[in-house]
């Protein structure tokens, strides 16, 4: 990734989108040039020279003190997803020439097996573990069957991880059938997912390969991936529309694994009493009577599995 053009953009369309009214600033002048505010008055807000805004601003956040960064943070009104990206960026532009080579030398990442272990315990609910670019590295049971439409989309690459981005962006009819009328949002999500690992991980040859296939073979990526959004994916409420089972509305918590960086547990539940905690069930027996126990744990047999659900797609 070009790690200045990104700020770049990123600062400027942060800009553009706050206007002297939110921004408590008097608009002088009936006719503005730009579409949000000037690079003067952010600077102003920021208690920063005009210049110094100007060379953030240009992509250049070598030597950037903390408390700069809160005070841009601020002055632009930055969610907190926005501001972990900013401070992402900076902390890239200071990372030495050894650390980047050690960053483009990272491998995709396996799971261990002490994880996957914990996912099939996790018999009542659907969960799964990916990294920051999307790749599903492992998943229970419930998991695969609640993603069965994923994993037969003929969208993933073979010998690879499942990846939802390319679920979203390569085989959209699918993805929408999945999704109902929320599938552009979440793809929109999914965007700034990785937009925010870009700004973690911009040196990340994985990354930059899949980002570079999904904007060359999807319009509706390459404008999302424009929009420079980021965005943490922590707790929520999911609907699906499975193949199956008909409408589950599941509620999902993100859960960081510490001894794995980069890696996280997604795991869904239905109120209880619901019509969804009644579609979960026959889910379960669902998969139990048509995805074929794994021979062995990992992301290739839950690739072997899922192939025998692509009737259900």
């Amino acid at each position: 990734m070009d790690l200045k053009a990104a700020t770049r953009e990123f600062l400027a369309s942060r800009r553009a989108r706050l206007t002297p009214d939110r921004a408590g600033l008097p608009a002088y002048g009936g006719n503005r040039r730009v579409p949000g505010l000037r690079r003067e008055e952010v600077a102003m807000l920021a208690g920063v020279s005009v210049d110094y805004y100007t060379r953030l601003e240009r992509g250049n956040l070598g030597g950037v003190s903390e408390s700069v960064l809160e005070a841009l943070a601020e002055a632009l009104q930055l969610d907190d997803a926005e501001r972990g990206h900013l401070f992402d960026l900076a902390r890239a532009a200071n990372t030495s020439g050894a650390a980047r080579s050690r960053a483009r030398r990272t491998p995709s990442g396996t799971l261990r097996p002490a994880v996957q272990r914990i996912l099939d315990a996790m018999e009542g609910v659907p969960a799964f573990v990916r990294n920051g670019r999307l790749d599903v590295l492992g998943a229970n049971l419930l998991g695969r069957a609640l993603y069965a439409p994923m994993y037969s989309s003929p969208a993933q690459a073979g010998g690879q991880p499942m990846n939802t981005a390319r679920f979203h962006f390569l085989d959209p009819e699918a993805a929408e059938r999945f999704w109902g009328d929320r599938s552009r949002r979440i793809a929109h999500d999914a965007v700034a997912i990785l937009r925010a690992e870009a700004g973690r991980n911009p040196y990340d040859k994985g990354l930059t390969s899949l980002v570079g296939e999904l904007s060359t073979r999807s319009e509706d990526f390459r404008t999302m991936w424009a929009s420079h959004d980021v965005r943490y994916h922590r707790t929520g409420t999911k609907v699906f529309h499975h193949p199956a089972v008909g409408r589950l509305e599941l509620d999902y918590e993100a859960l960081e694994l510490p001894a794995d960086t980069g890696l996280q547990m997604n795991v869904y539940t239905a109120a209880p009493g619901s019509a969804s905690e009644d579609g979960l069930k026959l889910l379960a027996s669902w998969a139990a009577t048509t995805l074929a126990p794994p021979a062995e744990r990992g992301a290739a047999p839950i690739g072997q599995a899922s192939r025998g659900t692509r009737e259900d797609d």
